[in-house]
């Protein structure tokens, strides 16, 4: 099969190239899935830059999410069959032609999905629904603050909330950005770079969820704007790790302040969370309620244009590799 490969391990966009594997075979409990279409996200860039080594486990293949059509099935299987339409969460392997995975971390692709949009959903519907639905425990009604709005998880999360039926706020780091955001569901969206915007934050009247992929830049303001009894999740730290938390503030407001990873936990935990958002989510899926925008789509062969493309931070919205 082809795959593409990091020249020398790491290295910048330009480092990624075709390469031919053997076809990988499906073990117990597993299925092997002719790729159509793999999502490109953030953490792919970490691990071909070396800041972000794949598990134990996983292939050093990077792709952490794929749609495509059910090939082979390996022993134990029971629910899927050859021909099925399925999109994946995968520990890693997605970009190339064949991939294998956990039987219990595939969804089905509903009637009238491309590939192109269903590779744009397990990785970011997992993790809005781990980290906002779980442990943001978002309500109807409550009100949700997204940073970096037009990011992958962004857009999916504004989708997510708003079929919930929640208020979201979103920011984002232009007005173009921020009219997207509005675009597609926010009732309140921010730009981000203006100088009046952490006073315009203030003045949304706060939210009882922040999902903050951001980090250190903006933790005073999200101690600002959080509610009493709100929970601030932490999903990334693109402006640095290290901030400075105000424990009183956090106190008084009976606050939590938690976070998470995907890709580490363990292949249980996965099928848990596949299982809840086939309940809960996967309706708002088949409905349209949840779509994430396609900012791009590149052959496999271009794998290096699509993450100098997301590095790029113009993107509204899921880039995606089509075989």
């Amino acid at each position: 099969m082809r795959v593409v490969e990091i020249e020398d391990g790491k290295g910048p966009a330009e480092a990624l190239r075709i390469a031919q594997r053997p076809d990988p075979l499906p073990g117990q409990g597993e299925i092997r899935i002719q790729v159509r279409a793999s999502g490109i996200n953030r953490p792919d860039v970490l691990q071909r830059q070396g800041l972000y080594p794949p598990p134990p486990d996983a292939p050093d293949i990077l792709g952490l999410e794929v749609a495509g059509v059910v090939e082979q099935v390996g022993e134990g299987v029971t629910r899927w069959r050859p021909g099925d339409r399925v999109c994946a969460l995968l520990g890693g392997g997605g970009y190339a032609e064949l991939a294998v995975v956990d039987a219990r971390h595939v969804l089905p692709v509903p009637d009238g999905i491309d590939f192109a949009t269903a590779a744009c959903l397990p990785e970011t519907v997992f993790t809005v629904f781990a980290n906002v639905f779980e442990a943001g425990n978002l309500q109807p009604g409550q009100t949700l603050l997204v940073h970096g709005a037009t990011s992958g998880i962004g857009v999916t999360a504004i989708q997510m909330a708003r079929a919930l039926g929640a208020r979201v706020i979103a920011t984002s780091r232009s007005a173009r950005k921020a009219e997207a955001a509005s675009a597609l569901g926010a009732h309140i969206s921010l730009d981000a770079s203006t100088e009046d915007f952490g006073s315009r934050l203030d003045a949304t009247g706060g939210a009882d969820v922040i999902l903050d992929m951001v980090g250190a830049a903006y933790a005073e303001l999200n101690q600002s704007a959080l509610r009493p009894g709100g929970r601030w999740v932490v999903i990334g730290t693109q402006s640095g790790a290290l901030a400075q938390i105000d424990l009183l503030k956090l106190m008084m407001k009976r606050g939590v302040l938690t976070g998470s990873t995907l890709r580490r936990r363990s292949n249980d935990e996965k099928a848990r969370l596949a299982a809840a958002i086939e309940n809960h989510v996967w309706s708002w899926v088949a409905s349209g309620q949840i779509c994430p925008p396609i900012d791009a789509k590149f052959p496999l062969g271009q794998a290096g244009l699509a993450h100098l493309r997301l590095e790029a931070g113009e993107h509204i919205g899921k880039i995606v590799l089509t075989t």
